[in-house]
């Protein structure tokens, strides 16, 4: 999206009030933080308790009921002969109506659209304008849960999900002003490109939209990421609409993060407006990234479809993204939000938390569609970074009926999203939503909600990539757990699987002690006990009887918590030891897996255990670091049958060198040992052959009887000669013969 650059802006005051009727005035006042949420205005006047504490949310649920009303003081410089004043707004959450003394100006149902309003000779400095917001949509009156919203394109992850609380914002949640334009002003300049097959041309087209013919000049010029000029044209500003074309030859490529020497090239492009004097009036800026992306067939997909006799039925179908040519594994994490309150978001708050998806080795973040669609500082950092976005639209886990008011703000919502994110290279896949076609949402590829999402993705942005929803046939969502019910364990879930993308799977693990002394009040803190704060931050009972925290499997493992710091300890090398394991399996799976996306990189409120890695607001978990390992471009590797062994078993473990970087590794050698206490003991080594760029190399399987160790956990090492950074080591619990169970994880924590 181009920045706008030049034009005289006007900030506005603004207060709020609710009443019970859409025409009603509010009897009280408060002031408002625009972008913001009307609950944390409310809250801030009235010196409400932090709703991240205890059930201190409860307290919101009335704001879900009534109407809100924002009230702003119009100030402004009084345009001048051949000068408009627009009120510019982002987006409002979610049904509302502006109201300029008493006459309504705008009508509109959804979030993502924004809007602009001509006040010329409307209004002057001093006026009031008004922005009247409707009670939350909801298909039913209970019971309140994620169906309410199946007739909207609010996010439905507010209405109460595992890791977020009932909470569902309104407000004017995007930048909101006053802004003087001549009459002759520029609406949008859109840079579209076709890259030639071998790269080394992309022929450029720049779309500008003037809001009149005017006297004056347009001027296009594209800087390469040095910064020099490579492309500058020229045009009068004598139409509506001006198409310039050029060319630029053998363009720098944008790569995802850990391809392409680690580079995300970006380019610069500006349009001028200027007057007939010569004299800049307005600036338009954008960032262009050129490169290809494709959805391919895995090899032997269509030899080898899953019903291989007859009857026969379709080949899985393709997940495999193809960037510039290369065949890229996906490496990430599911993205659910950072904050319950999207208004909050600023470009500060992301950077923190997408620097750690980079540093984590990451490549891709899925964008998952029962959140909300993030602000554009989102979508330009992962510019930056080298940050693919898999782009979901605002459909999850329910049965989206095809009504015509629905549809209609569907159409709406998602024509402005994929406008909105169509110029970042970034975006690589758009989807339709989230686990659509499940026993739970019971959606198909005929209902017209999907139809109409795959008809607008291909009128508007046909060269990217879209499927129906996660997951299609041969992908997998799952499992959640480290050990499940029936006694798999996380060990085992991949081994037996074979899927084509592995978007969603993951492991539960609490929050630092830090953490969960700040929002479980001290008498709940320990032992940890249904219907507390434990319940209410989704440590248990959260989808299932005991899901996040898991305290019987870790007790299982390491015998009864005595106290909180043992709790935390122990369920989080749990769920580092999983992650680790679950990540380097899928890479092991490679070609015909081609992505490994955990559940979930973060939260948007302190929960006291969750799947994610990096906890509220921006702190890593010990995962996180287990994940950072497990997914470095270049690494030993081993597939370990079980994570509990037992005196006497025969230890056994597949070496791997999984290589994910654009480069060929050369040969080498692998030494494995066995660590029990202090000593070690040399297992077995490899001498491998070397391996090609983005291709993984099997090897030799290392069988060892376990003798009688004094301790209860092992440490398998792997030691790359002269490639320390490739090093690894695994942790597994050991059972000589009756000994006691022993604080295994704080000692391996350390």
């Amino acid at each position: 999206m181009a920045q706008n650059d030049e034009l005289s802006r006007f900030g506005i005051s603004w207060k709020l009030g609710f009443t019970k009727t859409p025409k009603d005035e509010p009897s009280e006042w408060v002031p408002a933080t625009v972008p913001g949420a009307v609950q944390l205005d409310w809250a801030k006047a009235h010196k409400w308790p932090d709703h991240n504490v205890a059930d201190n949310f409860r307290s919101y649920e009335w704001m879900e009921d009534v109407f809100w009303v924002y009230q702003g003081k119009l100030d402004f410089a009084q345009p001048s002969p051949g000068e408009k004043i627009f009120l510019v707004c982002g987006g409002v959450d979610y049904r509302f109506q502006v109201l300029l003394k008493g006459v309504l100006l705008h009508d509109q149902e959804g979030m993502y659209t924004p809007f602009e309003i001509d006040l010329t000779g409307k209004a002057r400095s001093g006026d009031s304008i008004e922005v009247r917001i409707w009670p939350v949509p909801k298909t039913r009156v209970s019971p309140a849960d994620r169906v309410q919203a199946n007739q909207s394109c609010k996010p439905a992850v507010a209405y109460g999900w595992d890791f977020h609380p009932r909470l569902v914002p309104l407000g004017i949640w995007q930048d909101t002003y006053l802004e003087k334009r001549p009459d002759c002003h520029l609406l949008n300049a859109e840079i579209s490109y076709d890259l030639n097959d071998d790269f080394s041309s992309a022929g450029l087209r720049c779309e500008i939209d003037l809001s009149a013919a005017g006297a004056g000049s347009l001027q296009w010029t594209m800087t390469d990421p040095a910064g020099k000029t490579v492309l500058e044209m020229k045009a009068p500003a004598d139409g509506k609409k001006v198409l310039l074309t050029g060319s630029v030859g053998k363009p720098g490529l944008w790569w995802p993060n850990g391809q392409g020497q680690g580079k995300a090239l970006l380019y610069g492009s500006s349009v001028e407006l200027k007057d007939v004097s010569g004299k800049l009036v307005q600036k338009l800026s954008s960032r262009v990234g050129f490169r290809k992306v494709r959805l391919v067939m895995h090899p032997d997909a269509w030899e080898n479809p899953p019903h291989r006799d007859f009857p026969k039925s379709r080949s899985n179908p393709p997940i495999t993204l193809e960037i510039n040519g290369r065949e890229i594994f996906c490496k990430g994490s599911n993205w659910v939000t950072p904050d319950i309150f999207p208004g909050t978001m600023t470009a500060d708050r992301y950077a923190g938390q997408l620097a750690l998806v980079r540093d984590a080795n990451m490549n891709i973040v899925r964008c998952w569609g029962g959140a909300s669609v993030q602000k554009q500082p989102f979508f330009d950092l992962c510019d930056e970074y080298g940050i693919m976005v898999w782009q979901e639209f605002p459909l999850a886990c329910n049965r989206y009926e095809g009504t015509d008011a629905y549809l209609k703000v569907l159409d709406q919502e998602s024509r402005t999203i994929i406008r909105r994110l169509r110029q970042h290279p970034s975006v690589v896949l758009w989807c339709g939503g989230n686990e659509l076609f499940n026993c739970w949402s019971r959606m198909t590829d005929q209902d017209l909600a999907l139809r109409l999402l795959n008809r607008n993705c291909y009128d508007l942005d046909p060269k990217r990539p879209f499927i129906m929803t996660s997951p299609l046939d041969g992908m997998g969502h799952g499992h959640y757990v480290f050990r499940s019910p029936e006694g798999k364990d996380v060990f085992r879930f991949f081994s037996d699987a074979s899927c084509t993308a592995y978007t969603e799977f993951g492991c539960g693990g609490p929050s630092s002690e830090k953490l969960l002394k700040k929002i479980i009040p001290e008498k709940e803190l320990f032992p940890v006990k249904e219907g507390t704060a434990w319940e209410t931050h989704h440590a248990v009972k959260a989808w299932e009887p005991n899901s996040h925290l898991v305290l019987d499997v870790i007790e299982r493992y390491f015998g009864k918590c005595e106290n909180i710091g043992q709790v935390v300890e122990r369920g989080q090398f749990l769920q580092g030891v999983g992650l680790k394991c679950l990540f380097e399996e899928a890479r092991r799976q490679r070609p015909k897996a081609s992505m490994a996306l955990n559940w979930c990189f973060n939260e948007p409120w302190p929960c006291a255990a969750n799947m994610s890695i990096v906890e509220w607001p921006n702190e890593p978990k010990k995962a996180y670091y287990q994940v950072k390992n497990s997914l470095r471009p270049v690494l030993a590797s081993a597939k370990i049958a079980k994570f509990e062994w037992r005196e006497g078993d025969v230890f056994t473990a597949d070496l791997w060198l999984l290589n994910d970087a654009p480069e060929a590794v050369g040969a080498g050698r692998v030494e494995a040992f066995l660590r029990a206490g202090t000593g070690e003991t040399f297992l077995l080594g490899w001498d491998f052959p070397g391996a090609g760029a983005n291709r993984n190399l099997p090897g030799p399987v290392l069988r060892f009887q376990l003798p009688r160790y004094e301790t209860d956990h092992l440490e398998l090492v792997l030691r790359a000669k002269g490639r320390q950074e490739w090093d690894s080591e695994y942790f597994v619990l050991y059972r000589p013969l009756e000994i006691k169970h022993s604080d295994a994880a704080a000692q391996l924590n350390q």
